[in-house]
């Protein structure tokens, strides 16, 4: 059987068996078969309780080998050193997935770690799926299937819709549940992942991709086991044009630790989940109510591209509101046309046109206004998002159903842009406004984050493939991290230049290369335990004559004997000195997850200071590698201020995509590299890199368990 018909059968089984069944309806092995059966699901059931002839009113079976047909899905709620031998006979009889209640396996010692490792290696005997162990299973609402034992439901069963769940907590996945249920969200699935033994993340991502009743996916994760299953199932989602919104959650220290001891996963650096998460047009949900409120919102379906937000308002407050909001996240709020805002001002004269479009109270005296007003938003302004912010007004009865009337004859003529109302009503007249095709928020400020969110999913819907990376030649890695002369080394042979410089082991010789080099140079000591070689003072920068040569020289061989007294001294290197460039700082840092990622900033101070850097995974292009350039709020100090000249970008951008391509050929020895400063200099004149780090895992050390190139 595939892994994808597996996972099918998991989201929509036919036959349910559930292994360890109670008649008591409020246990663990019980609840999954009382839920079922109080929300009618069509399939077979088929409890397995060798102590009981019938459970909760139905034929009970002693084993599984006495199962009367073979269950597309089994549940498994005995306890975990039994678990094994359950899953062992459920694959045996060629069942598609187990869900595994059982806890005290990996999450719980060495101990639990083996039980798990013979459960796994039993399943896949048989080519079986297995969801947890310690999981709290799957909801189906669609089908009536509740393979889980949350006590969520007892608040109310959830309705069903086209949003999918996938959580690596189950208790917080049933929160995510019971939230989406107060909400009003309707769920075609909530997948709750446990400890993620088998199936992962990035399976039930996948799962949803390929699910025709999902058509939005919220994911709260706690740490990503295996960054190429969920990228992949990333770009399966945004090639289907399925939304992802993901609440990543341990950023934090602590956060990171909780996460890690919970699901014995590793969190990663969260500024290179963010970097990825954008990569495939997933947006990175702050809290569970933003994650959900843009779930909801993007079950509308209408992912503008060249997003762009008009607002109508009855209250300049409110507008104010808007407003800020959108310039926080830079979303677009262009001023109406000047024409339309005079016939605007014809209406209402002591309206404000410009946008947010304030029509004021004055409408409640002619309904028609709203329309009128809105209509004009929509047609002239050409947003591709409109928010009207009618707070009160749209509830009052002697109001709302004409403005009901107004709004949906604007939305009618209108079907592509996104419609979003921000209001309060009763609950059942925002399910009117809901059904005639708004989403309404309380909050505006909630509504223009759901809004923006649409844009990055259209941008994301809309990017096209590029160019494929340089070509960059194999180069051998040295045995053990290299000194700075023979990293350059390296370096060169990948095509990335650096500054004119000789390695020098005598004061004769320095005096020499300074004198080929042309003065003014710069000097620094040469060794492979010195990596960071200024805070110790091992860089001179100035040097002018042949005196001050032999000067730095004996100054550098005495500081580095000082402060390193065992490390190897390979002499001095000898630079040339650039002037009249801009410092940038380009490196490469192994993540856990996600594997090389390079960074580019502005070098020396500003990188420590302002911490103005992007990061991208590794590889990409020449194109990708100068958007990142750019994207760096310093960026207009490449660009030419002030009367500099603007600098060489396109040959940082092909340095840049060199050692992009390099860190992934040169494999998972390849811990950092660190080039800093790399001088860009005036367009046209090329860019270098003075220093240079590279930092390598020892030829006969294995790498770290978790790497991945």
């Amino acid at each position: 059987m595939s892994e994808r018909s597996s996972l099918s059968a998991l989201l929509h089984p036919r036959s349910v068996a559930i292994i360890g069944a109670s008649d008591d309806a409020t246990r663990i092995g019980g609840r999954p078969l009382a839920y079922m059966l109080t929300q009618g699901f069509g399939g077979r059931l088929m409890p397995v309780n060798p102590n009981r002839r019938t459970v909760q009113g139905l034929t009970a079976y002693a084993s599984v080998a006495d199962l009367p047909e073979t269950p597309d899905v089994a549940i498994v709620a005995v306890a975990a050193r039994l678990a094994p031998e359950a899953v062992a006979e459920l694959g045996k009889r060629g069942t598609k997935a187990a869900i595994v209640f059982s806890a005290g396996f990996a999450e719980g010692g060495a101990d639990g770690a083996l039980i798990e490792q013979h459960m796994v290696a039993a399943a896949r005997r048989y080519g079986m799926r297995l969801l947890g162990p310690n999981s709290l299973g799957v909801v189906n609402p669609r089908i009536g299937f509740y393979g889980s034992f949350t006590s969520v439901v007892e608040m109310g069963f959830p309705q069903p819709g086209r949003v999918g769940i996938a959580s690596q907590s189950g208790a917080y996945g049933s929160h995510i549940l019971g939230i989406a249920r107060e909400f009003g969200i309707g769920v075609s699935a909530c997948v709750m992942s446990g400890n993620e033994s088998d199936i992962d993340l990035g399976d039930l991502v996948q799962a949803f991709v390929d699910d025709p009743d999902t058509d939005v996916i919220a994911v709260y994760s706690e740490g990503i086991r295996d960054g190429d299953s969920l990228l992949a199932a990333l770009e399966s989602a945004r090639r289907a044009r399925k939304p992802v919104v993901m609440m990543k959650v341990g950023t934090s220290e602590i956060g990171s630790a909780a996460a890690q001891s919970h699901t014995a996963s590793i969190a990663g650096n969260d500024l290179v989940t963010d970097a990825v998460l954008a990569e495939y047009g997933v947006v990175r949900a702050r809290s569970t109510e933003h994650m959900l409120d843009v779930a909801r919102l993007a079950t509308r379906r209408i992912y503008p591209a060249d997003n762009s937000l008009g607002v109508i308002t009855v209250s300049g407050g409110a507008g104010v509101i808007v407003s800020d909001a959108a310039e926080l996240l830079g979303l677009s709020m262009p001023e109406m046309p000047v024409a339309a805002q005079q016939r605007l001002k014809a209406l209402i004269p002591f309206c404000s046109p410009r946008n947010p479009v304030d029509c004021t109270a004055q409408f409640m005296n002619d309904l028609s206004v709203a329309g009128k007003f809105t209509d004009a938003v929509v047609r002239e302004g050409g947003y591709g998002s409109i928010l009207g912010f009618f707070t009160y007004t749209a509830g009052a009865e002697s109001i709302a159903d004409n403005l009901c009337a107004q709004l949906k004859a604007v939305r009618e003529r209108y079907p592509d842009r996104l419609f979003v109302l921000s209001i309060l009503a009763s609950r059942e007249r925002v399910r009117q406004y809901e059904a005639d095709g708004f989403t309404v928020f309380e909050d505006p400020a909630r509504a223009v984050a759901a809004i923006d969110a649409m844009g990055q999913f259209g941008r994301a819907f809309a990017h096209t493939p590029r160019a494929a990376p340089p070509t960059v030649p194999a180069v051998a890695l040295p045995s053990a991290t290299p000194s700075e002369a023979d990293a350059k080394v390296v370096l060169t042979k990948a095509g990335i230049a650096v500054v004119p410089e000789r390695t020098c082991d005598s004061v004769e010789s320095a005096v020499q290369a300074a004198q080929a080099l042309g003065y003014p140079v710069v000097m620094k000591i040469l060794s492979p335990d010195i990596l960071h070689k200024s805070e110790m003072g091992g860089v001179l920068v100035g040097v002018a004559d042949e005196p001050a040569v032999r000067e730095a020289y004996a100054t550098l061989i005495q500081r580095a004997r000082q402060s390193a007294p065992q490390a190897r001294i390979e002499g001095v290197l000898v630079a040339r000195q650039l002037s009249n460039g801009v410092e940038c700082i380009l490196g490469i840092q192994r993540d856990p997850v996600f594997g090389p990622v390079a960074m580019f900033g502005l070098g020396g101070i500003f990188v420590e200071v302002m911490k103005d850097v992007v990061l991208r995974r590794c590889p990409f292009n020449e194109s990708e590698a100068r958007d990142m350039i750019l994207s760096i709020r310093g960026a207009p100090l490449l660009q030419g201020v002030r009367g500099r000249p603007a600098a060489d970008i396109d040959a940082l951008a092909q340095m840049l995509a060199r050692l992009s391509v390099f860190a992934i050929q040169a494999g998972p020895r390849l811990q950092s590299i660190d080039l800093n400063p790399v001088f860009a200099m005036p367009k046209g004149q090329g860019a270098y890199a003075a220093d240079a780090v590279l930092d390598l895992l020892p030829q006969l050390q294995e790498a770290p368990l978790g790497l991945s190139a």
